[in-house]
């Protein structure tokens, strides 16, 4: 049983639940892609990470330095235009409110297996390399908070 402070990112999937109305939003200046391709990419991300985590052996984790990750966690923010999303959390063209919402509440619930964790399991991202069950849990609200970030500068620019 792991004892961590899920609240922050109890909150920023709070954050990203006010912004479904507005799914439809875009602003090209500011991203490519609407307010919920944003939402839909952030919650793959988290309940994909959650999942490939919680099935990580922790006897494979290798530590090796990467000055992507030195940095993003250092500054605590992804710098906007660098990274590439896989295929896997890209998401489709067709998402509504109700498909939203649904990817949200399985993204809350994921949150009680975080709990169930060993903290030795970690999480292999594409580009950062591994990181510690910490660490992955600071991704997870370092990645949310960046989508957040452009999802808020959208709908400012449409008021």
């Amino acid at each position: 049983m792991n004892s961590i402070n899920t609240s922050a990112l109890e909150k920023l999937l709070t954050q990203m639940e006010a912004a479904i109305p507005n799914f439809e939003a875009i602003n090209v200046s500011i991203s490519s892609s609407n307010i919920g391709w944003h939402i839909n990419h952030s919650l793959l991300v988290f309940i994909g990470i959650i999942d490939t985590t919680s099935k990580s052996n922790p006897k494979d984790y290798n530590w090796s330095f990467n000055l992507k990750r030195l940095v993003i966690f250092t500054k605590n923010k992804i710098p906007r235009g660098v990274a590439k999303a896989p295929n896997s959390v890209i998401p489709k063209d067709d998402y509504t409110v109700e498909s939203l919402s649904g990817l949200l509440t399985v993204a809350k619930n994921k949150l009680a297996d975080l709990h169930q964790m060993d903290p030795k399991q970690f999480f292999k991202h594409p580009g950062l390399g591994n990181l510690k069950f910490k660490q992955m849990i600071q991704f997870l609200a370092i990645h949310t908070r960046h989508h957040l970030e452009i999802i808020w500068e959208i709908e400012g620019s449409k008021k």
